[in-house]
């Protein structure tokens, strides 16, 4: 008989249900079809659990890995040792203690930096997920043990003709990691066509002819079967459950977790319209991103003002499983932060465009409503993004700001959702483009278009052309580290990161602080159990990626440093689940070592304002 029990220390009712009263059983039931969610689908199978079940709330599979670069931040790789890359453990931790502080427990910090290159090594030797180390710089590669690349990896390309039909059901890469919005790119080529790298016209020569010369592809319809960046990583994934024939249901939202006995047994998962109860002998895995498209929550607990509409992330993120753990008395922590990244957004258009790399390019600034600059626009993304809430006054208001660029930067350079002039001039820019891009013949004019303050720019633009000529921001550093300038233009002397701004005619957008997921979730333990308020684990649930809090913390040390963690904590909790050890007790162990420091979940919408 289903019946409502309020358990002790899991606070809030839960549902309770003898097992007879089961659609479905399993192993484990994995909720969600990201990066850390497959990942621990297919390890626990090869670990040996028989039937293992991944339910998908969306008709896609992927998640917002799907739509990333797919790279992962791991130090110490076998991949990099195998070019004679020199890094250790240590070294990482030491950068990462730097970098994060105390916000996390030193022991998860450890479990990350000494476990992440085993998850991978061992998906290398167990799966057909491939990988390969990159030259991407850390995004602080002066802090002691920051590295200037290889701790980022990219995927290697995959063709989709392995994923068979599957393949229609893969989320799509959005348009900002293709080129004319069909051919795909590795990391290395989307650096080379962003900053006009040497022979980076044969790059772009080589993915069309790529594309055009893939006859059964093109019959089948102008989506590309060269997979790479997120594609690739899911595709891989995908893959390799097909060959282990694990489940994979779409369109089963997860509703509710099932408690019995104190311990988490399975979930209640909707199917064709009815509700199934799907019983995991194993444990329950949630994996199924933040809360970044929930904008109730995002007003709850993140810096205002803010909007979902800001995030590039996929928009099924609503935070459903973070609730159903909370609602049985899971901790969380870090729930005022995002993984921020300035984000443009066009009218009518689905998503926006989040603007990664392109601020590092030269002959661009951004201002707020004075006119002023607030931040070194080549920085990482989290702090370009987060830089909007801390510089944000009444009488200089950030949100939104504009970026500035003029005729110059125009010509040579994209940025966003605007292709370089030199092979798409304004008049063919699209319409709903042009409802949000001003354009001016002086700085004046355009300051009086967007509504910021004339002596302001002007001031501003008058001290970037003087720093572009002597290669140093005496204001925000921009161009000083090694980071700013893997996107900046080599062509460009004394910093690549600078160029004047004073050929008309003179161009504006706005540009919003967006993200690409939230970072506060479940408060989890080394192998991604979850805790509760008490600081004790909770039998049979796991909780990775975005439902977790970051292991991260607030900060964002390299490319990848979400999909990384989502994959390691995602291979320790297979692992953890497979050693048989699920549901064995409520022991606190080193839980209450990750509860330290700054993680205090609940957070009010006031405490959230940054």
């Amino acid at each position: 008989m289903i019946m409502e029990h309020s358990l002790g220390f899991f606070g809030e009712s839960a549902t309770m249900q003898s097992h007879d009263n089961y659609d479905k059983e399993v192993d484990v039931l994995v909720v969600g079809s990201g990066a850390g969610a497959l990942t621990a689908a297919v390890v626990a199978r090869q670990e040996g659990c028989a039937e293992v079940l991944v339910v998908e709330k969306s008709d896609r599979y992927g998640g917002t890995s799907a739509m990333s670069g797919g790279g992962i931040w791991i130090p110490n790789s076998h991949y990099a040792r195998q070019q004679g890359v020199k890094d250790s453990a240590s070294e990482a931790f030491t950068y990462l203690k730097h970098v994060i502080g105390d916000e996390v427990s030193e022991e998860r910090l450890r479990t990350y930096v000494e476990k992440a290159p085993e998850m991978l090594e061992y998906m290398a030797n167990n799966s057909r997920l491939q990988y390969e180390t990159v030259p991407y710089s850390d995004y602080y590669p002066e802090k002691p043990g920051g590295k200037e690349g290889h701790r980022t990896h990219q995927p290697t390309p995959m063709n989709a003709k392995h994923l068979g039909e599957h393949f229609k059901t893969l989320r799509e890469p959005p348009p900002q990691v293709l080129v004319a919005g069909k051919l795909t790119m590795t990391m290395k080529e989307g650096r080379a066509f962003l900053t006009q790298a040497k022979g980076w016209m044969w790059t772009a020569v080589m993915m069309a002819l790529r594309y055009y010369l893939d006859i059964p592809g093109r019959l089948q319809g102008p989506r590309s079967r060269r997979l790479t960046m997120g594609n690739a990583l899911m595709g891989q994934l995908r893959w390799s459950m097909l060959e282990r024939k694990i489940d994979l249901w779409l369109k089963s939202p997860l509703l509710e977790l099932i408690v019995e006995n104190g311990a988490v047994t399975g979930a209640v998962i909707e199917r064709d319209g009815k509700k199934m109860r799907i019983r995991a002998r194993k444990g329950v895995i949630i994996g199924a991103g933040g809360f970044e498209h929930n904008q109730q929550m995002r007003e709850q607990y993140l810096p205002q003002p803010t909007s979902a509409e800001w995030s590039g992330s996929q928009i099924n993120n609503t935070g459903d499983g973070i609730q159903a753990a909370m609602k049985i008395g899971a901790e969380t922590a870090l729930m005022n932060h995002a993984w921020w990244a300035p984000s443009v957004k066009i009218p009518a258009w689905d998503r926006p465009y989040v603007i990664f790399a392109e601020r590092s390019l030269p002959g661009l600034v951004i201002v707020n409503k004075a006119g002023k600059r607030f931040q070194n626009e080549a920085a990482p993304y989290l702090e370009s993004g987060l830089a909007f809430y801390q510089a944000d006054k009444p009488e200089e208001p950030t949100v939104p700001s504009f970026v500035v660029f003029d005729a110059v930067f125009r010509k040579k350079f994209p940025f966003g959702p605007i292709p370089p002039g030199y092979s798409s001039p304004d008049s063919r820019i699209s319409r709903k483009v042009w409802e949000v891009l001003v354009k001016a013949d002086t700085i004046e004019e355009l300051a009086k278009k967007i509504g910021v303050d004339a002596k302001g720019l002007a001031e501003t633009v008058r001290k970037n052309n003087e720093y572009a000529r002597s290669g140093k921001d005496a204001d925000f550093k921009r161009g000083e580290s090694y980071y700013d300038r893997y996107y900046g233009d080599s062509k460009t002397s004394p910093n690549p990161c600078i160029a004047p701004i004073a050929q008309g005619p003179f161009y504006a957008i706005p540009i919003h602080p967006g993200d690409i997921g939230t970072k506060g979730g479940v408060l989890t333990d080394v192998n991604g159990q979850a805790l509760d308020k008490s600081g004790a684990q909770i039998p049979g649930l796991y909780v990775i990626g975005n439902s977790a809090a970051s292991v991260m913390g607030s900060k964002y040390p390299g490319a990848g440093a979400t999909l990384g963690p989502a994959m390691t904590f995602g291979y320790l909790a297979a692992k953890h689940i497979a050693r048989g050890v699920a549901q064995a007790g409520t022991g606190r162990s080193s839980a209450a070592a990750a509860k330290k420091s700054g993680t205090a979940s609940t957070q009010s919408a006031t405490a959230a304002r940054v």
